[in-house]
């Protein structure tokens, strides 16, 4: 079986230079010699010992992240599940892989603890973050490395990547507005939500910026499910009719497509009767009846930005940005058109 002197032989270079290559020190090797080194090592079919590797380096090469929960069958977030792919995708890209596990919602600290305790990752990952977040309280107590999809509301800063939801919701009211809308509402999640509170606020400042006037009850608040969206558009529907919504904005498509089935059931014709806009472009919106116009989240480019601040908090490097926001890009389908009367 090749060794690392066999490269080096092969490559025409030192054991340290295919080292550093090994281990990804593009600072101490320049990009030709890179590129010789791993030529060599396709050549001869070299093999690096990963495991003994990692005990010198004392890092495992591995991420720790937990499964979000799934209260139940028809909740599953396809958001979250795409981006665990894409964060490993992106992990594995700069060498690491991803450890899975899941914890207790309302006790996780003992299972992070652990993972901690016998050394079995390099840091964390952490997704679904909530406003006083005890994961976060914890990690940054520990000095453990981490870094989160998603903020907190914490005394403490930390490291973060989100989807800047409340630019993202703006775009989609002030469309709306363009488009000739005047009485527009929103079917939100409960207050306490984080990324909810920027979605509305977002919201709130479209309506401002276009002199629009806020009505309290033009916001109803539910979970994340088809059936809070179906609610909210029972409860507009009671208006009269001068004040019903003529548009509406949805927290999440789940959400939205509830209101969608609400508005048929009514009698309504979306993209007519009623404008809708859904967030996350779930893979079921660009086939819905009609197509949902929605706000899609940069997931892939989330997990890149992750990964590339992750290895910098690992490797104790100074930070270019603690914190770094991505907007979402404004998918216009057929759910939007002018209103008929407003």
């Amino acid at each position: 079986m090749p060794t690392i002197k066999d490269v080096a032989r092969e490559a025409g270079v030192s054991i340290a230079t295919v080292s550093y290559v090994l281990n990804n020190k593009q600072s101490l090797v320049s990009s030709q010699t890179r590129q010789q080194v791993l030529e060599a090592i396709e050549r001869i079919g070299y093999t690096p010992n990963i495991t003994a590797r990692n005990l010198k380096s004392s890092q495992t090469r591995l991420i720790g992240y937990a499964w979000h929960e799934i209260p139940r069958h028809d909740q599953a977030n396809s958001v979250l599940d795409r981006f665990t792919y894409f964060l490993a995708q992106a992990a594995e890209a700069a060498g690491y892989h991803l450890l899975t596990f899941t914890h207790p919602i309302d006790d996780p600290n003992p299972v992070y603890n652990e993972l901690i305790r016998t050394q079995r990752v390099d840091a964390f990952v952490l997704a679904g973050t909530v406003s006083d977040d005890q994961r976060i309280r914890f990690l940054l107590k520990a000095d453990f490395p981490f870094i989160s999809f998603g903020r907190a509301h914490l005394n403490q800063d930390f490291p973060w990547v989100d989807t800047d939801g409340e630019t993202g919701v703006r775009e989609a009211v002030e469309y709306l507005i363009s488009l000739g809308h005047r009485r527009i509402a929103m079917a939100a999640w409960p207050e306490e939500s984080i990324s909810g509170g920027f979605r509305v606020a977002g919201y709130m400042d479209a309506l401002t910026a276009a002199s629009l006037p806020f009505r309290p009850d033009y916001i109803i608040r539910g979970e994340h499910s088809e059936q809070a969206g179906r609610e909210a558009l029972a409860y507009w529907l009671t208006l009269p009719p001068e004040e019903q919504p003529t548009a509406v904005v949805a927290i999440t498509d789940l959400v939205a497509v509830g209101v969608m089935n609400a508005a048929r059931e009514h009698g309504l014709v979306v993209g007519r009767d009623l404008s809708v806009i859904g967030f996350d472009d779930a893979p079921m919106a660009q086939y819905l009846q009609p197509g949902l116009t929605t706000l899609r989240q940069a997931i892939p480019e989330t997990g890149q930005a992750l990964i590339a601040m992750l290895e910098n908090v690992i490797n104790k490097d100074p930070l270019a940005k603690q914190h770094i926001l991505i907007p979402p890009s404004l998918i216009i389908r057929d759910s939007c058109a002018p209103p008929l009367n407003d």
